[in-house]
């Protein structure tokens, strides 16, 4: 199928249907720390500036998290009604697997993406309204990623849209949401953020080269090849988040903090240094959020200490 089309939507999922541990799974917790980490990261810049507000800060945490779960629901059914699922390795599809019919999973990608921007809406009148066309960009990246018949998934920009939306705009907005401006280090922090996202995003891809290959999905790792996707991942998981922890440094030394967080890291890039295949890079997923988290605390903890 080459088309976002369901030839029988109404069809009823396999016998005994998804429990709520499928759908924990089909949500992919594994991806979750791509919500709170620029949350986090956002809050303590707003912090070094002065300006931390609690309980903006958690609004934005319940509109990452929606979001997150709404793009991996929306992926789940856009790639299932296509075929794309239906020889893959990794974590669990409800639609791939029969699981659950395509239209409950929609209504739940719709739900979630429906929740995260409501939280939005309270958040953008309480900060910026010009904030809500923001957050109507993050809904429709997040549908059109793999949904449309043209998404942007399928032709290589699955990761441009990860590290604007879930580095650039969620660190830079978060502070923004508290403080009213937006600073260079913020900024250098959102890359670093980014960065990371763009690891966990291309340990996926890498994973999936040869289904996605065989179902006509042309990610970022389809087009670059093997190699040098592993190469990319090493500069996305180690280098870029190294040196912007150096240059961070000039906002406070304590910024240094997040150093620790590079040996994770490069234990996130084992299993792809290693070359592995399939089922050997998906503690390389696991990892990748590990890191991109324990960065951000460290670094959110080495703000909070200078803001003293």
């Amino acid at each position: 199928m080459t088309a976002e089309t369901d030839p029988h939507p109404d069809t009823p999922a396999r016998p005994g249907g998804a429990s709520l541990a499928d759908w924990l799974e089909g949500a992919r917790p594994r991806t979750w720390p791509n919500a709170a980490a620029p949350v986090i990261v956002g809050s303590a810049c707003a912090a070094l500036a002065g300006g931390f507000v609690w309980w903006k800060a958690l609004l934005a945490l319940v509109v990452a998290w929606s979001f997150i779960v709404g793009v991996n629901y929306a992926n789940d059914y856009s790639d299932g009604v296509r075929g794309t699922d239906d020889d893959r390795v990794g974590p669990l599809r409800l639609v791939g697997s029969g699981l659950a019919a395509p239209a409950t999973v929609k209504k739940a990608a719709f739900g979630f993406l429906g929740l995260g921007g409501l939280a939005g809406l309270v958040l953008s009148w309480f900060s910026a309204p010009w904030l809500i066309l923001v957050g109507l960009a993050c809904i429709l990246a997040a549908w059109f990623y793999t949904g449309g018949s043209r998404p942007y998934g399928y032709r290589g920009l699955g990761e441009v849209a990860v590290f604007v939306f879930f580095g650039l705009v969620a660190v830079t907005g978060t502070q923004f949401t508290q403080l009213g401006s937006v600073t260079w280090y913020a900024v250098v922090a959102a890359v670093a953020v980014g960065s990371f996202s763009c690891a966990v995003n291309l340990t996926n891809n890498l994973r999936d080269i040869p289904s996605d290959t065989a179902a006509g999905k042309v990610t970022l790792a389809v087009r670059l090849g093997d190699s040098r996707t592993r190469g990319l991942h090493a500069l996305l998981e180690i280098f870029v988040p190294l040196l912007a922890t150096v240059a961070l440094a000039f906002a406070t030394p304590w910024a240094l903090l997040a150093l620790l967080a590079i040996p994770v890291a490069w234990k996130a890039n084992a299993p792809v240094r290693a070359r592995a295949t399939g089922v050997g890079l998906v503690p390389a997923l696991t990892m990748a959020g590990m890191a991109m988290l324990a960065w951000s605390v460290l670094f959110a903890a080495g703000l909070v200490v200078a803001s003293l």
